[in-house]
């Protein structure tokens, strides 16, 4: 028999844990995220985080966490990472070349969120002129 349902979405969510947080405080932010990762309408299905001073210029992460992260959404197929701080545009690009599936940071994901609930066209329009 064939499956006619839509294949739900998956993501993986990525956090940096910085200096003054805890890991508890960093699992708060990642559970928010995958709330709002719901709201959108994915699948969370794994979280990855790592703990750095301040974020990598290039890919926000270091490059074995990026390989760690590549592989597995290599392997289990995932369509989008959604990290919770916001990227640079380059970091968004470089993460998109690398990684060659959607990339999210929060405030584009809140967006998305909005972009798909708006009850005017005067509000979709204002969403989708704040998207950039």
């Amino acid at each position: 028999m064939f499956e006619t349902a839509p294949k739900e979405k998956t993501a993986v969510l990525v956090g940096l844990i910085h200096q003054q947080q805890t890991d508890q405080q960093a699992q708060e932010y990642l559970d928010e995220l995958a709330f709002l990762t719901e709201t959108l309408g994915a699948k969370t299905v794994y979280r990855f985080t790592q703990r750095m001073e301040k974020p990598d210029v290039k890919h926000f992460v270091g490059t074995g966490k990026l390989e760690e992260i590549k592989n597995y959404i290599i392997h289990f197929e995932v369509d989008m990472v959604i990290f919770d701080d916001d990227l640079s545009p380059s970091q968004m690009r470089n993460l998109e070349n690398e990684l060659k599936i959607k990339v999210y940071d929060r405030s584009l994901l809140i967006l998305d969120i909005f972009l798909k609930r708006p009850q005017t066209a005067q509000a979709k329009t204002q969403v989708e002129l704040a998207r950039f």
